[in-house]
């Protein structure tokens, strides 16, 4: 483990040289910086009716127009980045903590241990992810937490199987079997030894997996059954776009936009990081 630094930091330098991951980070930083200071971009309420400007176009007043009600489509972009990238981050941390547990027990237990979890898994990819998510919001009801939940606990399966595979081949190496000669215990090796060299490809599957819970978000909003007006997000705001996309065509773009911006950067982001962290992979 003593190269560990020495990894990290070539690690480190790859990914800055990769254009496509530092652009992918620049959106990121940026939808961060709207999110974190809503208010630098917009000075009004994102909640505040107004019945004389309904449907306004773009204007100096409201860069990215109103909506139905008179609201600022900026203002409630701004606010509703907070709420989908929360969800974002909140619901991948819930999905790899649990694929993290499931795929170490798996992979360096074996036998019987790994056959019961693997076969867990495979029920659960057995289910459309989708709509296991809409049937479980149906009984239990919409809310921003519920949908977070909900999306860590139905998208853990593949962290799983990436680091049982991970966890399957690096403890065979040398190192481990040089630290269990030194006698240390099963949770030492584990976490001292297996969970730091599998950090790469999990920040790989984290990255593209808060793109997919963004884009899953968004689904569930416009259809009315995830965040509830009026805490806006973008997929909300996209459903009263949808009912007035003949006249008001700013409300479906400049939401729709965002969402196809953010998980681009993501994608780029999390595909830099792949390269990185295996150069062998790029060109391929």
């Amino acid at each position: 483990m003593s190269g560990t630094p020495g990894i990290w930091r070539d690690f480190t330098r790859r990914l800055l040289r990769n254009r496509l991951a530092a652009a992918g980070g620049a959106i990121i930083v940026f939808f961060f910086l709207v999110s974190a200071l809503p208010a630098l971009f917009s000075s009004h309420p994102p909640n505040r009716i107004d019945i004389v400007h309904i449907l306004r176009a773009p204007s100096a007043e409201h860069p990215l127009g109103t909506d139905d009600l008179g609201r600022d489509v900026l203002a409630r972009m701004a606010h509703g980045a907070r709420i989908s990238l929360s969800v974002g981050f909140v619901a991948v941390g819930i999905a790899i903590a649990i694929g993290l547990v499931v795929g170490l027990l798996a992979g360096y237990y074996g036998g019987w241990v790994d056959a019961v979890l693997m076969r867990f898994v495979d029920m659960m990819l057995c289910f459309p992810a989708f709509f296991l998510i809409l049937s479980v919001i149906a009984f239990i009801g919409p809310s921003i937490w519920n949908i977070m939940i909900i999306i860590g606990l139905t998208g853990w399966m593949g962290v799983a199987r990436l680091v049982r595979a991970e966890t399957l081949s690096l403890k065979e190496r040398d190192f481990v079997a040089a630290a269990r000669a030194q006698g240390a215990g099963d949770g030492r090796i584990v976490f001292r030894h297996i969970l730091p060299n599998t950090l790469a490809p999990i920040l790989v599957a984290a990255t593209l997996g808060v793109a997919g819970a963004i884009l899953t978000e968004s689904a569930l909003s416009f259809l009315g059954i995830g965040v509830q007006p009026p805490t806006p997000s973008w997929g909300n705001i996209l459903t009263a776009g949808k009912d007035n996309i003949e006249f008001a065509w700013w409300l479906s773009f400049f939401p729709g936009l965002a969402i196809l911006v953010t998980v681009l950067g993501y994608n780029l982001l999390g595909e830099g990081i792949r390269d990185a962290a295996d150069p062998r992979l790029k060109g391929r």
